[in-house]
Protein backbone atom coordinates (compact mmCIF):
# COMPACT_ATOMS: atom_id res chain seq x y z
CA UNK A 1 0.00 0.00 0.00
CA UNK A 2 2.85 1.86 0.81
CA UNK A 3 4.52 1.61 -2.93
CA UNK A 4 1.50 2.12 -4.14
CA UNK A 5 1.00 5.55 -2.47
CA UNK A 6 4.34 6.89 -3.51
CA UNK A 7 3.85 5.67 -6.94
CA UNK A 8 0.69 7.80 -7.28
CA UNK A 9 2.18 10.44 -5.71
CA UNK A 10 5.50 10.17 -8.27
CA UNK A 11 2.82 10.10 -10.98
CA UNK A 12 0.75 13.62 -10.02
CA UNK A 13 4.43 15.40 -9.41
CA UNK A 14 5.47 14.16 -13.45
CA UNK A 15 1.85 15.41 -14.29
CA UNK A 16 2.30 18.71 -12.49
CA UNK A 17 5.49 19.44 -13.80
CA UNK A 18 4.91 18.41 -17.17
CA UNK A 19 1.44 20.80 -17.23
CA UNK A 20 3.38 23.46 -16.10
CA UNK A 21 6.06 23.13 -18.90
CA UNK A 22 3.03 23.56 -20.88
CA UNK A 23 1.37 26.40 -19.19
CA UNK A 24 4.83 27.78 -19.62
CA UNK A 25 5.49 27.69 -23.16
CA UNK A 26 1.66 29.08 -23.77
CA UNK A 27 -0.29 26.17 -23.98
CA UNK A 28 -3.46 26.39 -22.13
CA UNK A 29 -5.72 23.83 -23.01
CA UNK A 30 -4.73 20.40 -23.67
CA UNK A 31 -8.28 18.16 -24.96
CA UNK A 32 -8.09 14.24 -25.23
CA UNK A 33 -9.93 12.10 -27.02
CA UNK A 34 -12.64 9.79 -26.08
CA UNK A 35 -11.36 6.32 -26.14
CA UNK A 36 -13.07 3.36 -25.23
CA UNK A 37 -12.35 0.97 -22.63
CA UNK A 38 -13.41 -2.82 -23.00
CA UNK A 39 -16.09 -3.96 -21.11
CA UNK A 40 -16.54 -0.34 -19.03
CA UNK A 41 -17.50 1.64 -21.97
CA UNK A 42 -16.38 4.99 -22.92
CA UNK A 43 -13.38 6.39 -20.88
CA UNK A 44 -14.10 9.42 -18.97
CA UNK A 45 -13.32 12.34 -21.37
CA UNK A 46 -10.03 14.61 -20.40
CA UNK A 47 -9.45 18.43 -20.68
CA UNK A 48 -6.43 20.07 -19.33
CA UNK A 49 -6.77 24.15 -19.15
CA UNK A 50 -3.81 25.58 -17.34
CA UNK A 51 -5.31 28.39 -15.60
CA UNK A 52 -4.13 32.06 -14.42
CA UNK A 53 -3.77 31.01 -10.69
CA UNK A 54 -2.04 28.55 -8.33
CA UNK A 55 -3.78 25.39 -9.88
CA UNK A 56 -3.29 22.68 -12.42
CA UNK A 57 -6.55 21.03 -13.81
CA UNK A 58 -7.61 17.78 -15.38
CA UNK A 59 -11.09 18.29 -16.07
CA UNK A 60 -12.93 15.10 -16.49
CA UNK A 61 -16.12 14.21 -17.82
CA UNK A 62 -18.93 14.91 -14.97
CA UNK A 63 -16.53 15.71 -12.34
CA UNK A 64 -12.44 17.26 -12.57
CA UNK A 65 -9.38 16.15 -10.73
CA UNK A 66 -7.96 18.76 -9.33
CA UNK A 67 -4.38 18.45 -9.08
CA UNK A 68 -4.21 21.77 -6.42
CA UNK A 69 -1.45 23.40 -4.88
CA UNK A 70 -3.55 22.83 -1.59
CA UNK A 71 -1.72 19.48 -1.28
CA UNK A 72 1.62 20.68 -1.40
CA UNK A 73 4.04 21.41 1.81
CA UNK A 74 7.55 22.98 1.79
CA UNK A 75 8.57 19.37 3.02
CA UNK A 76 7.15 17.95 0.00
CA UNK A 77 8.75 20.66 -2.43
CA UNK A 78 11.94 20.21 -0.65
CA UNK A 79 12.05 16.08 -1.16
CA UNK A 80 10.77 16.58 -4.57
CA UNK A 81 14.14 18.77 -5.30
CA UNK A 82 16.31 16.52 -3.43
CA UNK A 83 20.02 16.77 -4.11
CA UNK A 84 19.11 18.49 -7.73
CA UNK A 85 21.08 17.91 -10.92
CA UNK A 86 18.86 19.52 -13.40
CA UNK A 87 20.75 22.52 -14.20
CA UNK A 88 24.64 22.73 -14.69
CA UNK A 89 24.24 24.88 -11.17
CA UNK A 90 24.92 21.80 -9.23
CA UNK A 91 28.56 21.24 -10.41
CA UNK A 92 29.90 24.19 -8.38
CA UNK A 93 27.50 24.44 -5.52
CA UNK A 94 28.40 23.60 -2.50
CA UNK A 95 24.58 23.82 -0.72
CA UNK A 96 21.11 23.94 -2.16
CA UNK A 97 19.63 27.31 -0.54
CA UNK A 98 15.96 25.93 -0.30
CA UNK A 99 14.48 28.63 1.61
CA UNK A 100 13.85 30.03 5.43
CA UNK A 101 11.12 31.14 7.90
CA UNK A 102 7.27 30.73 8.20
CA UNK A 103 5.45 28.37 6.22
CA UNK A 104 2.23 30.17 6.47
CA UNK A 105 3.69 33.61 5.80
CA UNK A 106 1.59 36.55 4.87
CA UNK A 107 4.80 38.22 2.92
CA UNK A 108 7.56 36.29 0.76
CA UNK A 109 10.55 37.95 0.03
CA UNK A 110 12.23 36.32 -3.20
CA UNK A 111 15.41 36.59 -4.85
CA UNK A 112 17.49 35.98 -7.53
CA UNK A 113 19.66 33.60 -6.20
CA UNK A 114 22.48 32.47 -3.61
CA UNK A 115 25.42 34.16 -2.82
CA UNK A 116 29.02 32.58 -1.34
CA UNK A 117 27.65 32.86 2.18
CA UNK A 118 24.42 31.53 1.36
CA UNK A 119 25.99 28.82 -0.37
CA UNK A 120 28.12 27.78 2.38
CA UNK A 121 25.50 28.05 4.96
CA UNK A 122 22.70 26.64 3.14
CA UNK A 123 20.08 29.68 3.81
CA UNK A 124 19.33 32.61 1.77
CA UNK A 125 20.23 35.66 2.32
CA UNK A 126 23.20 35.98 4.90
CA UNK A 127 25.71 37.55 3.28
CA UNK A 128 26.44 41.15 3.74
CA UNK A 129 22.86 41.94 1.51
CA UNK A 130 21.06 39.80 3.52
CA UNK A 131 21.94 41.33 7.00
CA UNK A 132 20.58 44.64 5.33
CA UNK A 133 17.37 42.85 4.40
CA UNK A 134 17.14 41.40 7.95
CA UNK A 135 17.19 45.13 9.15
CA UNK A 136 14.76 46.22 6.49
CA UNK A 137 12.13 43.47 7.78
CA UNK A 138 13.02 44.84 11.03
CA UNK A 139 12.59 48.57 10.60
CA UNK A 140 9.03 47.03 9.19
CA UNK A 141 8.30 46.12 12.63
CA UNK A 142 8.70 42.25 11.59
CA UNK A 143 10.94 39.91 12.32
CA UNK A 144 12.48 37.41 9.47
CA UNK A 145 10.68 34.26 11.18
CA UNK A 146 7.20 36.14 10.78
CA UNK A 147 8.08 36.36 6.91
CA UNK A 148 9.45 33.54 4.43
CA UNK A 149 12.59 34.25 2.52
CA UNK A 150 13.90 32.72 -0.80
CA UNK A 151 15.51 33.04 -4.42
CA UNK A 152 14.26 32.21 -7.87
CA UNK A 153 17.35 29.99 -7.97
CA UNK A 154 18.42 27.36 -5.60
CA UNK A 155 22.07 26.98 -6.40
CA UNK A 156 24.51 30.00 -6.34
CA UNK A 157 25.96 31.07 -9.71
CA UNK A 158 29.28 30.42 -10.23
CA UNK A 159 31.23 33.72 -9.36
CA UNK A 160 27.67 35.74 -7.89
CA UNK A 161 26.97 36.21 -11.89
CA UNK A 162 23.40 36.50 -12.62
CA UNK A 163 21.47 33.28 -13.22
CA UNK A 164 21.51 32.50 -17.01
CA UNK A 165 17.89 31.55 -18.88
CA UNK A 166 17.70 27.84 -18.46
CA UNK A 167 18.93 27.81 -15.14
CA UNK A 168 16.11 30.07 -14.17
CA UNK A 169 13.85 27.95 -16.35
CA UNK A 170 14.81 24.88 -14.44
CA UNK A 171 14.07 25.85 -10.98
CA UNK A 172 10.95 28.28 -11.61
CA UNK A 173 8.83 25.79 -11.05
CA UNK A 174 10.06 24.67 -7.39
CA UNK A 175 9.85 28.87 -6.66
CA UNK A 176 6.56 28.64 -8.11
CA UNK A 177 5.51 25.62 -5.77
CA UNK A 178 6.87 27.33 -3.00
CA UNK A 179 4.82 30.32 -3.16
CA UNK A 180 2.01 28.01 -4.30
CA UNK A 181 2.20 26.23 -0.82
CA UNK A 182 2.75 28.89 1.69
CA UNK A 183 0.22 31.44 -0.46
CA UNK A 184 0.95 34.59 1.15
CA UNK A 185 -0.98 37.86 0.31
CA UNK A 186 2.41 40.00 -0.88
CA UNK A 187 5.34 38.76 -2.52
CA UNK A 188 8.24 41.00 -2.31
CA UNK A 189 10.81 40.64 -5.74
CA UNK A 190 14.45 41.85 -4.98
CA UNK A 191 15.56 42.68 -7.88
CA UNK A 192 15.67 42.50 -11.90
CA UNK A 193 15.81 39.11 -12.09
CA UNK A 194 13.35 38.07 -9.37
CA UNK A 195 10.75 40.60 -10.56
CA UNK A 196 11.07 39.51 -13.95
CA UNK A 197 10.69 35.77 -13.35
CA UNK A 198 7.42 36.47 -10.66
CA UNK A 199 5.97 38.87 -13.59
CA UNK A 200 7.14 37.02 -16.92
CA UNK A 201 8.12 40.80 -18.01
CA UNK A 202 11.54 42.27 -19.47
CA UNK A 203 10.42 45.50 -17.72
CA UNK A 204 13.26 46.38 -16.09
CA UNK A 205 13.26 46.75 -11.56
CA UNK A 206 13.66 50.70 -11.81
CA UNK A 207 10.69 50.62 -14.38
CA UNK A 208 8.25 47.89 -12.08
CA UNK A 209 9.19 49.21 -8.56
CA UNK A 210 6.95 51.46 -6.60
CA UNK A 211 3.59 49.92 -7.50
CA UNK A 212 1.78 46.43 -7.22
CA UNK A 213 1.97 43.95 -9.79
CA UNK A 214 -0.14 40.58 -9.85
CA UNK A 215 1.27 37.76 -9.39
CA UNK A 216 -1.67 34.95 -9.52
CA UNK A 217 -4.80 33.50 -6.93
CA UNK A 218 -4.86 37.19 -5.30
CA UNK A 219 -1.32 37.42 -4.67
CA UNK A 220 0.12 40.91 -5.14
CA UNK A 221 3.64 41.59 -6.11
CA UNK A 222 5.76 44.80 -4.89
CA UNK A 223 9.25 44.45 -6.74
CA UNK A 224 12.12 47.01 -5.17
CA UNK A 225 15.59 46.71 -5.49
CA UNK A 226 18.13 44.11 -4.13
CA UNK A 227 19.51 44.46 -1.29
CA UNK A 228 23.22 43.88 -2.45
CA UNK A 229 22.28 46.85 -4.99
CA UNK A 230 21.55 49.26 -2.33
CA UNK A 231 25.04 48.65 -0.65
CA UNK A 232 26.62 50.19 -3.80
CA UNK A 233 23.74 52.84 -3.75
CA UNK A 234 22.79 54.12 -0.60
CA UNK A 235 20.56 57.09 -1.97
CA UNK A 236 18.35 53.93 -3.52
CA UNK A 237 17.05 52.95 0.23
CA UNK A 238 14.80 55.74 0.66
CA UNK A 239 13.00 54.70 -2.39
CA UNK A 240 13.22 50.59 -0.94
CA UNK A 241 11.49 51.80 2.72
CA UNK A 242 8.45 54.02 0.56
CA UNK A 243 7.68 50.54 -1.19
CA UNK A 244 8.13 48.68 2.47
CA UNK A 245 5.64 50.95 4.01
CA UNK A 246 3.22 49.94 0.80
CA UNK A 247 3.26 46.41 1.60
CA UNK A 248 2.54 46.90 5.22
CA UNK A 249 -0.54 49.39 4.63
CA UNK A 250 -1.35 46.68 2.02
CA UNK A 251 -1.20 43.93 4.86
CA UNK A 252 -3.33 45.98 7.53
CA UNK A 253 0.37 46.67 9.28
CA UNK A 254 1.09 49.77 11.14
CA UNK A 255 4.50 51.84 9.32
CA UNK A 256 6.88 52.21 12.42
CA UNK A 257 7.81 55.27 13.02
CA UNK A 258 10.96 56.58 11.43
CA UNK A 259 13.80 57.00 13.78
CA UNK A 260 15.35 60.68 13.60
Amino acid sequence: MTDKSVSYKDMINDMQNYLLYLKGIGIEELPAKKTEVRGQGPALECIYRGSGGGKTDIELKGGSLNLADEALTLESIREELGDCKRCKLHQTRTNIVFGVGNPNASLVFVGEGPGEDEDIQGEPFVGRAGQLLTRIIKAMGLKREDVYICNVVKCRPPGNRNPETDEIATCKPFMEKQINAIKPQIIVALGTHAAQTLLNTPVKITALRGKFHWYRNGIRVMPTFHPSYLLRNEGKKKEVWEDMKMVLKALGLKIPEEKK
